[in-house]
Formats: C-alpha cells, sequence, structure tokens
C-alpha cells in the first residue's frame, strides 16, 4: 500500500462544508457548518451568518474563557462534545499570537481551532541499523486506544510553552530524565486539516529527535501507554506502509523521520508528494 495514503487520510478537510469562526476582528478557527447550526441556540455568544460564526464576548482573555466554558458545558451535558480532563489549549489566531481564550482539549475540534503538540522521536544507533522506540498506546485511551504511537508526544496546554510540554511528557510518558530530555533536537513541524465526527481537526506537531543511550529503557509512568518495543526503522515503516496499526497522525511523524534519514529515498514513487504533504499552508481558507 502506499504511504501516501496517510496523508491524504490526515487531509480530509473540505472547505466548502464550514466557515470561519471569528473573534475581535480574527479568524481563530474553521467550524463545520452543522456545527455552526447548532451555535445559533447561543445568539448571546454567537453571531451566525452564511459565511462566518462571530463570537462576541468580550472583557478580555478570562471573561472570554468563561463565557465560552459555559457554552461548552451545555454541549457536554448534550453529549455533543465531551469534556476531557479539564485540559484546556489556548485559542489564537497563527502560533506565538496573544490567546484570545483558553478551550477545552475535548471542544477543540468542534469550533475547528487549530491546537498544537510535540512528538518525539526515540532512536538508536546499532552499527549499521536505526531503531526506534515505539510505544503502544492503552487500551482505554479516548483516542486511537491499542496503536502504536511515538515514544512521547502529547498536546501543547494553554499555559505550557514546547520546553515544558516535552519535559513533562517525557517524563510522564516514557521516564526520561531532565538532562536526556535536554539533548532533544526539533526536527521541524508538521501541519495536517482533517474532518472528524466531532468537527475539524486542525493540527500542528513539533517534532523532536532524541539518540538515545543503549542502556536507557523507557517505561511508562502515567498509564497512557502499555508498552514499548525498540524496533528497525525499517520494520516500523513496513507497518506504516502496510498496515492500519500506528495511530493517524503518528504515521505522519515516522514518514517524516523516515524521509530526513534517508529511509524513503527519492526513488519512492510518491517521495514528492510526501515530502510537500507532510506540511500544509497555515492560512485560514
Amino acid at each position: 500500500m502506499s504511504l501516501l495514503r496517510h496523508i491524504t487520510h490526515c487531509n480530509s478537510f473540505r472547505a466548502d462544508r464550514c466557515v470561519a469562526l471569528r473573534h475581535d476582528g480574527r479568524t481563530i478557527g474553521t467550524i463545520r457548518r452543522d456545527n455552526a447550526e447548532t451555535l445559533k441556540r447561543f445568539p448571546a455568544l454567537f453571531t451566525v451568518a452564511p459565511d462566518a460564526v462571530t463570537l462576541t464576548a468580550g472583557g478580555g482573555f478570562e471573561a472570554v474563557t468563561a463565557a465560552v466554558d459555559r457554552c461548552v458545558e451545555q454541549l457536554v451535558a448534550e453529549g455533543i462534545v465531551p469534556k476531557w480532563r479539564n485540559e484546556f489549549f489556548a485559542v489564537a489566531p497563527q502560533w506565538r499570537d496573544a490567546p484570545h481564550f483558553r478551550l477545552d482539549r475535548g471542544a477543540v475540534p468542534f469550533f475547528g481551532t487549530r491546537a498544537y503538540g510535540v512528538h518525539l522521536n526515540g532512536y538508536r544507533c546499532d552499527g549499521g541499523r536505526l531503531l526506534l522506540w515505539i510505544g503502544k498506546r492503552a487500551a482505554d485511551k479516548m483516542v486511537a486506544p491499542g496503536k502504536l504511537d511515538n515514544l512521547v508526544a502529547g498536546g501543547i496546554a494553554w499555559d505550557h510553552g514546547l520546553a515544558a510540554t516535552l519535559a513533562k511528557e517525557a517524563e510522564e510518558e516514557a521516564a526520561i530524565p531532565g538532562p536526556l530530555i535536554a539533548r532533544a533536537r526539533p526536527a521541524g513541524a508538521i501541519s495536517y486539516r482533517m474532518e472528524t465526527r466531532l468537527g475539524v481537526r486542525n493540527d500542528v506537531l513539533f517534532v523532536y529527535d532524541l539518540e538515545l543511550p543503549t542502556d536507557f529503557v523507557p517505561h511508562n509512568t502515567d498509564g497512557e501507554i502499555s508498552e514499548f518495543t525498540l524496533m528497525d526503522a525499517g520494520e516500523v515503516m513496513a507497518r506504516v506502509r502496510d498496515s492500519d496499526d500506528v495511530k493517524f497522525n503518528v504515521n505522519l511523524v515516522l514518514i517524516d523521520f523516515a524521509l530526513r534519514h534517508g529511509i524513503i529515498t527519492p526513488d519512492e514513487r510518491d517521495y514528492l508528494a510526501l515530502v510537500t504533504g507532510l506540511r500544509r499552508p497555515l492560512d485560514w481558507p
């Protein structure tokens, strides 16, 4: 099977099915039209027009956050969106912009706001072989239970930066100590936009690589990973190519790793489509 199918799957977004979500004169999301219709029930908070939904709440960050959260609580009570353990993401027009408000992670796809995460490729060199530590997600995970995953991955909460998120997730998910995770190197970012049952996922994944010592063995401390396996990188990519064993967006991170490390070469039929497909434009449609 083609590796390109994973990129196609993660970019299933259709602009004709969505409208812009705006606040304070800026676009902050892309909301599906059926979700926009639902927001007509909150006229004191949202103005719904044929081409856009405008969040009219004012009063600053905390006031807007409180107003939106009251709406989210109602949507949760009706089973329209899930509540995600009170984990919040910042909502802003672009990366590094001042956030307009924070939003419960479970409601992010409903509103189509952009979410950011970190993914760490933990690898080891053994002679001429390149090995990757691969995790298996716990069976009770809300998203992609039992699927294969990177050594470390996690969303960037509204009050955490990149370095803090990477260090936190590395400790919780793989027991990587601070001095070791400090050696991780940024390797770029991956972007995709896909439609889901809840709405639109508009994600950016910041990718890091870390070469691990031969005596390091990861172990999970937060219950989110059931086991880790040290696998030949070529075998990992064979699983990516020939199965759906890997979490949907982790496929993209592994394809990116394989491109950068020469596991996928320019002889690959879809090579250029893979290279360009991993990084979609971040302009709002």
